[in-house]
């Protein structure tokens, strides 16, 4: 059973799904996330005729969110048309990793079926989020900055 708040999650979901630009594949996508100030963003698959170029919907959520500040997250609903519940890329779930700890909960449900939602956690759906190893001259590079870490009076 899915609380009232993630409830409504779903249902906004279904709501952005409905304003999907899925002219090629017909496969309509809706995300809403759930901020940690109470927040929802939500996003909906944006395909192109190259393949490639086409935007996730979870992903348009996150970026929705980030670029309004909201780091921290609490849960996602991925709602989508067709019968099959939608489960987020490799891509959507390594990009969520960035930002969303293993607990972070991800719910798929079909349009029209949003009682039958499945929950997730992320750590679940990806077990093995890549991550720059500490110490590595990469990892010195910190996420909110984006500037290198340096020990006091080095010009490196």
């Amino acid at each position: 059973m899915v609380s009232d708040g993630l409830e409504k999650l779903l249902s906004r979901a279904e709501k952005a799904m409905r304003r999907a630009y899925a002219p090629y594949s017909g496969f309509r996508v809706g995300a809403a996330l759930w901020t940690a100030d109470g927040r929802v963003f939500v996003g909906c698959n944006v395909e192109n005729a190259s393949y490639g170029l086409t935007n996730c919907a979870e992903r348009v959520a996150l970026q929705g969110a980030v670029a309004a500040g909201c780091r921290r997250l609490t849960a996602m609903a991925i709602v989508a048309s067709g019968e099959e519940a939608p489960m987020p890329c490799g891509a959507c779930r390594q990009v969520l990793a960035e930002f969303c700890g293993p607990d972070f909960e991800v719910l798929v449900a079909s349009s029209g079926a949003l009682g039958a939602a499945r929950s997730f956690r992320l750590g679940t759906l990806l077990p093995h989020a890549f991550k720059f190893a500490e110490g590595s001259p990469i990892a010195a590079v910190t996420p909110s900055a984006g500037v290198r870490k340096r020990g006091r009076g080095s010009n490196r």
